[in-house]
C-alpha cells in the first residue's frame, strides 16, 4: 500500500434541493465516525455550498467541500458565471476541474481547462482535474494519447510543480453514469500511465499525486478497484446522492 492518503470526493452533479442536502449531510454525517483514514469531501451546486458547509463546519475538517467548477476570472461582467475567490469565501477546499460534461456539453478545451486549473490555484483551491476518454476513442485505442494531452495541457500551462497541489482523477467518460465500470486492471492501466507521465517530469509529484478513479463506482465494487496499486480513491457521482451507498464506498477507501 502506498503512505498516499485515500480521499473520496462526491460530485452531486446538478441534483438537490435544502431539504434534500440537509438529509444527505446529516446521513453521512451519522457515519463519519467509522470511515477510517479517507479523506472525504463533497461537491454539491453552487447554490446549496452555504448550506452545506454550515452543517459541515461541525465535523472540524473530518468532510470537506468544494465546488463542481469554476471561470478562469476572479470576478468582472462575466454573468452567470462563479470564480474562485467567491468558492474560498465560503470554505471551499476543492473545485472539480475539467469534468467530461463540462468539456463535452459545454465545449471546455484543453486551454480553458488549464486556465481554470491555474485559476482554481490562484484562488487557494485544491483542483480535482478529470481527465479521462470517450468509448470511440477506447476502442480506437487512443486512450493514452488523450490522456496524456489533457494533462499535458496543465502541465505546459503550470508546469509540474502545480500538481503537487492538485488531485487527478481518471473519468472514462463510457463509465459515467451508464452503469458500465472499467475494469479493476483497466482503470489500474491508465492510473499506471497517468504516473508514469508525471514522473517523466518529477518523480516526487508522481509518487505524491492522489489519483482517483470515477465512473459507476458503488459499494459493491468500491474495494476492487482501491486495492489497485495506482488508485487511491475516487471522485463518485449518483452513490454520493445515497448516504448509505457513499459511505461504503468512503469506507472501502479507508
Amino acid at each position: 500500500m502506498s503512505q498516499r492518503r485515500p480521499f473520496v470526493a462526491g460530485n452531486w452533479k446538478m441534483n438537490g434541493a435544502r431539504a434534500q442536502a440537509a438529509a444527505l449531510i446529516d446521513g453521512i454525517l451519522a457515519g463519519v465516525s467509522a470511515l477510517g483514514d479517507a479523506e472525504v469531501a463533497v461537491c454539491p451546486p453552487f447554490i446549496l455550498i452555504p448550506l452545506v458547509a454550515e452543517k459541515l463546519r461541525s465535523t472540524r475538517g473530518r468532510v470537506l467541500w468544494g465546488g463542481q467548477n469554476l471561470d478562469t476570472h476572479p470576478s468582472g461582467a462575466y454573468t452567470g458565471e462563479i470564480s474562485g475567490p467567491m468558492l474560498r469565501d465560503f470554505d471551499c477546499t476543492y473545485v472539480i476541474v475539467g469534468h467530461s460534461e463540462r468539456r463535452s456539453f459545454y465545449g471546455e478545451s484543453d486551454a480553458i481547462v488549464a486556465e481554470k486549473f491555474a485559476a482554481a490555484q490562484a484562488a487557494g483551491l485544491v483542483p480535482i482535474l478529470c481527465l479521462g476518454e470517450t468509448l470511440a476513442e477506447r476502442e480506437a485505442d487512443e486512450t493514452e494519447r488523450v490522456v496524456e494531452r489533457q494533462l499535458r495541457a496543465v502541465l505546459d500551462r503550470s508546469g509540474v510543480e502545480s500538481l503537487a497541489r492538485a488531485t487527478i482523477a481518471y473519468e472514462p467518460v463510457w463509465a459515467i453514469g451508464t452503469g458500465r465500470t472499467a475494469t479493476p486492471q483497466q482503470a489500474q492501466d491508465v492510473h499506471r500511465f497517468i504516473r508514469a507521465r508525471l514522473a517523466d517530469k518529477s518523480a516526487a509529484v508522481a509518487a505524491g499525486m492522489r489519483l482517483l478513479y470515477g465512473g459507476s463506482v458503488k459499494g459493491a465494487n468500491a474495494r476492487e478497484l482501491f486495492a489497485q496499486p495506482d488508485i487511491d480513491g475516487g471522485l463518485i457521482g449518483g452513490a454520493s446522492l445515497q448516504a448509505e451507498e457513499f459511505l461504503a464506498i468512503c469506507r472501502a477507501a479507508g
